[in-house]
């Protein structure tokens, strides 16, 4: 039961009916037992800026940020994190003390993700490829890197795009046409291909070290090809919905007062009704 004293946020999006993020944090909600509640809110992006500062001003604790918003979202911060700096978007923010606060943690969520998929795995492994060029992919190669990866290629149908974006990061980034396989100890796959109703990415994995990891942040469906095929030929994977739950922890402490956990149940009652294939 809500009472006067509720702690309230909610995601801002543009359609945002589509998000999994109320049920998820409703689960959290519920199994917490907090004075709470979370909500979709969707907002045109000319009206952005403004519905934020009222959210605010309403005494929402903050509120998540999914497409088209992120770039938005940095703008309208009164102060940015080194995550939201280094993504260059904000997918989180925290309203505390009359300002706005922004941070970034798809990155975050990524790595909790492949260490909660794959027990042992390390970001310093080796080399990584990254497919894509665009919000995610900068999230990503940026946690990477801060986590001590000794190096990326990004490979993307705009090669100005992914250079640009190795401009932007900087470090022992690289820029191919094609996947160097032979040597990567991850591959991840940043892209919509494979999402349902999307053509699958044409990649053959034959030269992938038998101990690489196979990544897809994709996660309708939960296996997509690319996971399908790493499968089949023996490769660790880690599939897309565990990032979506991993990124949802930082905000809900911050917001709820209460540090929330990915378990099956929370993985069953988010994605059991995505299709597995």
């Amino acid at each position: 039961m809500l009472t006067g004293h509720a702690r309230l946020a909610g995601i801002l999006g543009w359609p945002v009916r589509h998000s999994r993020s109320p049920r998820l944090h409703g689960l959290w909600l519920q199994r917490h037992g907090v004075d709470g509640a979370y909500v979709p809110l969707p907002v045109a992006p000319d009206r952005f800026a403004s519905a934020v500062r009222a959210l605010a001003d309403l005494g929402f604790r903050g509120a998540n940020v999914t497409i088209p918003h992120k770039e938005a979202a940095f703008a309208v911060c009164d102060r940015v994190d080194a995550t939201a700096l280094r993504a260059g978007a904000v997918n989180t923010l925290i309203f505390r003390d009359g300002s706005i606060e922004g941070s970034n943690t798809d990155g975050w969520g990524f790595l909790a993700n492949c260490a909660d998929a794959v027990p042992g795995w390390r970001a310093d492994a080796g080399p990584v490829v990254i497919l894509g060029a665009g919000g995610s992919a900068r999230a990503i190669a940026a946690a990477l890197l801060d986590a001590g990866c000794p190096g990326i290629t990004l490979v993307n149908r705009t090669r100005a795009r992914a250079e640009a974006l190795a401009g932007a990061l900087g470090g022992p980034i690289t820029v191919a046409t094609s996947p160097p396989l032979s040597d990567a100890t991850m591959i991840v796959n940043t892209t919509s291909q494979g999402m349902q109703g999307q053509p699958a990415i044409d990649l053959d994995l034959a030269a992938l070290p038998s101990e690489a990891i196979v990544a897809d942040i994709v996660y309708v469906p939960r296996e997509t090809p690319l996971l399908c095929g790493a499968r089949m030929r023996g490769l660790a994977t880690v599939e897309g919905l565990g990032m979506l739950l991993h990124q949802a922890r930082p905000g809900f402490e911050a917001w709820f007062g209460v540090t929330p956990q990915v378990d099956q149940e929370l993985r069953d009652f988010v994605g059991g009704d995505i299709p597995l294939r």
